[in-house]
């Protein structure tokens, strides 16, 4: 069995393309027209598993609601700061800042990550882990 994608319906595609082309580094690998939506599929890489952005054209007027079970995406990032000023110099705005998280491996030993959240156009949180 392969993950292949996950899918997001978006209220503005040409926002939403932004973000996770621009901020997140994500490429259009394909793109369907049906005859209710358009479907974007991005991945980091062509056969990485992929986000599919769902633009339908009939959208309701306050955009999608968010349940209680989805928590968030995450990715990682090479350089904390770096994409702290990427998200500063685009636009958008962290909703947690950068911090940094121990975790405590079975064997004992401590990592620490530092982390951070930001949200995408339609609010759904996307974790930011430095690898």
């Amino acid at each position: 069995m392969k993950f292949l994608h996950s899918m997001i319906r978006v209220k503005d595609i040409n926002k939403s393309l932004d973000f996770y082309q621009n901020l997140l580094g994500l490429k259009v690998q394909d793109k369907k027209i049906l005859d209710d939506c358009e479907l974007y599929f991005l991945a980091e890489y062509e056969g990485a598993p992929e986000i599919e952005l769902t633009n339908n054209f009939e959208i309701p007027e306050n955009g999608y609601q968010n349940g209680d079970c989805f928590g968030h995406l995450a990715f990682a990032t090479d350089n904390m700061d770096e994409f702290s000023n990427l998200v500063y110099k685009l636009g958008y705005k962290f909703l947690y800042e950068p911090y940094e998280l121990k975790l405590k491996a079975q064997d004992g030993t401590e990592k620490i990550k530092k982390i951070a959240f930001v949200l995408d156009p339609d609010n759904n949180e996307i974790e930011i882990i430095q690898k």
